[in-house]
């Protein structure tokens, strides 16, 4: 084994915390970001997270290296607490406050936090809780504000090297324990330029609309996009679709981002709403999480225009591919193309490289992948291949070297000997007239060993029946592929990034 190399004397590590700096240089007395009826401007944001950093090392006593959490709505803290801890070189758990007591006991205790930083609807029931690790629960409020103003802004910034941990945030365990995935500095920011050179909303003119959960990747990486190139984002803790579609109108939004859930709903509003507050100035809208139906793609368009990109990523990977606006229609269940930098391949089980239109596992590599599970080696190196990661997805490219989501490993359906994705059984029935939301999975059952079961939630006033769900996939899908049992449901469960929750459905 030989030496390690010395950094060049003019490296310079890459940062979260250091991009809105800079940003803050550019001009200082701009709005950052605003919830609700909170602003703050670049110097101030990057006057409390200063102090944040400062509390956590001065007086909360968490050293570098260790680990806090935060448990909270989408709000402006949450951002600071995050770019403060960050630049302590202290990694924080980004987690879900819709979980119940016991998961986030159980999540900040994996995690070893010090300190949970927690909203007014979590950190009353979190002090009756027994932590194995976490000393202080400070509530955002007034608590934070008090602790906040204690703090002596810091002299001098610690040093943090760009492979250090920025957020720990949780897999949503749809399938299981969820895992700790450790993000680094320069994962996320390599990860910051890629999205605004692919989607030209995060200049310093732009001004994005951020409603999903900061706590998710995603959600992160859409609220600190805007601010680390200089722009504005307007941040929202709940969603309204109405509000939503105002907002775009009243606050000259550039830039959007939401899951399919929010688009299906958000299309739920009147014409008459949708045209009243039509803007002028929306000229990118983003889905991610889950996969957008080809139907809600067409009515996206056909009333923003033609400004939608589809993008496909992982917590482990960051931003993969990206279907660009020109694409929509013409490449349909598509996800489009790596994003600069980034390298896919599709492969068979042995490890070669499938051909066009192949089915494989796909594998993912480039400057945006993650450090591994927090404390999970095995589980780490099985998503590590050579420095390639996989996080269990099938997937196809077309002969123009366009990606196709199959589905996942874990869903796809052996049923009389044949693999069926169910996926594109869901894109199938999806376009029926009466059904809003569908969802097929595989039961066991004697004959086929396993049969698709498809959960629908029809439309309102619609009494569509069993017979008329199977009878709608004659001609569409082959006969192997039409589900053998319908169930209608009044909602779909999903996670708080869109995702069904199918081991649920199973277990129905």
């Amino acid at each position: 084994m030989g030496q390690k190399a010395e950094l060049p004397f003019s490296f310079q590590h890459l940062s979260l915390p250091g991009g809105v700096r800079a940003a803050m240089k550019r001009n200082p007395t701009k709005i950052a970001a605003s919830c609700n009826e909170t602003q703050r401007t670049y110097t101030e944001l990057v006057g409390r997270f200063d102090r944040v950093t400062s509390g956590i090392l001065n007086d909360l006593g968490v050293a570098s290296g260790q680990h806090a959490a935060i448990i909270s709505k989408n709000c402006i803290e949450f951002v600071e607490i995050v770019l403060g801890s960050s630049q302590a070189g202290v990694g924080i758990a980004t987690i879900n406050p819709k979980l119940a007591p016991p998961e986030l006991v159980a999540i900040c205790d994996d995690a070893e936090a010090r300190v949970v930083f927690a909203d007014s609807d979590v950190a009353p029931v979190l002090r009756d809780q027994k932590f194995a690790t976490v000393k202080t629960i400070i509530e955002i409020g007034s608590e934070y504000e008090d602790w906040l103003a204690k703090q002596t802004p810091i002299a001098e910034l610690p040093a943090v090297d760009e492979w250090d941990t920025f957020t720990i945030p949780y897999t949503s365990g749809t399938t299981g324990k969820p895992k700790g995935v450790l993000v680094t500095h320069r994962s996320r920011v390599i990860a910051l330029y890629q999205i605004s050179v692919e989607y030209g909303c995060f200049g310093p003119d732009d001004r994005f609309l951020a409603i999903a959960p900061i706590c998710h990747g995603a959600g992160m990486a859409f609220v600190l996009a805007p601010i680390f190139f200089g722009g504005y984002v307007e941040i929202t803790d709940k969603f309204d679709p109405e509000d939503v579609v105002r907002r775009f109108r009243e606050s000259e939004i550039t830039g959007f981002f939401g899951v399919p859930t929010h688009f299906n709903v958000i299309f739920t509003l009147e014409q008459e709403v949708l045209d009243k507050y039509r803007s002028e100035t929306l000229h990118t809208i983003i889905s991610n999480a889950a996969p957008l139906a080809q139907k809600m793609k067409e009515k996206i368009i056909g009333h923003f225009g033609q400004i939608l990109h589809e993008t496909y990523g992982s917590t482990e990977c960051g931003f993969v591919a990206n279907l660009r606006t020109v694409d929509q229609l013409r490449k349909v269940a598509c996800v489009g193309q790596p994003f600069p930098g980034t390298l896919v391949e599709i492969r068979n089980p042995d490890g070669s490289e499938c051909g066009p239109e192949e089915v494989g596992e796909l594998f993912v590599t480039g400057p945006s992948l993650f450090n591994g599970y927090w404390n999970r080696p095995e589980e780490t190196a099985e998503s590590y291949k050579d420095g390639w990661v996989t996080v269990g997805d099938l997937a196809k490219k077309d002969d123009e070297g366009h990606i196709y989501i199959v589905d996942r490993i874990k869903d796809m359906v052996i049923t009389g000997g044949i693999n069926v994705y169910p996926r594109e059984v869901e894109e199938a029935l999806i376009r029926h007239p009466e059904i809003i939301d569908i969802a097929v999975v595989g039961i066991p059952d004697e004959k086929w060993g396993e049969k698709l079961k498809a959960f629908v939630v029809r439309a309102p006033g619609s009494e569509l029946q069993d017979e008329g769900v199977i009878e709608y996939c004659d001609g569409k899908i082959s006969s192997v592929k039409t589900p053998k049992e319908v169930a209608f449901i009044d909602v779909m469960p999903r996670n708080a990034s869109g995702k069904i929750l199918k081991t649920e459905l199973r277990e129905m």
